[in-house]
């Protein structure tokens, strides 16, 4: 099983101006071409992660470092609440029940054309303070409405949109979320929310759980064990009763194997080794985007 990055459901949903997205027709025939060529020559399924950037869009490129605007050629952001990313961040506007309507229909658009392209499994990234993840934190989300407040209101947008996809997506293929398990901060999500979460999402037909932690502010505390998110996944794999995938820094097939052999996961998330620089988006047809 490869995973891909996040990729874009619109372009108000870009993390930068150069990521892959999947939400007009010519995204559709790359994907399609692209993984065409990647079953002639591997017998690897393909999981597609998608993703809205929310309040973490409209930034450079990440080789000049995390989460900087840009200087020009932005876009507007939406978010739970209009809360910027950073102080010096573009501030988002809290999204309307109409916007939120239109992102749905953004991720089920999104889940049929990854269907048709040949993809074998989603993955929502409903994490790392990215829209979905941004409405399940109360330090991003602070609304006062239905979508606020306590966990279960914080999960109803979220949850909505992974219905849609639900509706969209074969139920012959997984359909996978990847949530904070641990915002790295006091007053954000913790394990005990996050196996709530992940009950949710079972009992609507969620196949598989990826717990990521951090990221929903930029000065959170990280825990650099490399075996935190591993330890997130054998909790919510055991209270939950749901599959998970477990990630971090795991680089060794000994790793692996020991996570897999506690009952840890059901799957293991490795880093691959560096690799020479990749065709850019542009080159393969999938962005840059207008």
């Amino acid at each position: 099983l490869v995973l891909t990055q996040a990729v874009a459901v619109s372009a108000e949903g870009r993390i930068t101006p150069g990521c892959v997205g999947l939400y007009n027709e010519s995204h559709a025939r790359a994907w399609a071409d692209l993984i065409a060529r990647v079953k002639t020559q591997s017998a690897s399924k393909i999981m597609l992660q998608l993703s809205h950037a929310g309040r973490r869009g409209s930034t450079r490129p990440r080789v000049g470092g995390l989460d900087r605007p840009l200087r020009t050629g932005g876009w507007p952001l939406s978010a739970p609440s209009a809360l910027p990313y950073t102080p010096h961040g573009q501030t988002p506007s809290a999204l309307t029940a109409s916007e939120m309507a239109t992102v749905i229909a953004d991720f089920a658009r999104a889940a049929t054309m990854a269907d048709a392209a040949g993809i074998d499994a989603l993955l929502l990234n409903a994490a790392h303070g990215y829209l979905l993840g941004s409405f399940l934190s109360p330090l991003s989300n602070q609304r006062t409405d239905s979508y606020g407040g306590v966990l279960a209101n914080r999960l109803t947008f979220p949850l909505a949109v992974f219905e849609a996809v639900r509706a969209a997506w074969p139920e012959t293929k997984p359909l996978a979320v990847a949530l904070n398990a641990d915002d790295w901060m006091d007053g954000g999500i913790t394990i005990e929310d996050a196996i709530q979460v992940a009950e949710m999402f079972k009992a609507h037909g969620c196949d598989l759980i990826l717990p990521m932690a951090g990221g929903t502010i930029p000065d959170d505390k990280p825990d650099y064990d490399p075996n935190a998110l591993a330890k997130y996944s054998e909790s919510i794999r055991g209270r939950a009763r749901v599959k998970t995938m477990a990630a971090g820094g795991l680089v060794t097939s000994n790793q692996i194997n020991s996570i897999l052999a506690a009952g840890g996961a059901d799957v293991c998330l490795a880093i691959p080794k560096p690799s020479p620089p990749l065709p850019q988006v542009e080159e393969l047809g999938l962005g840059p985007f207008t």
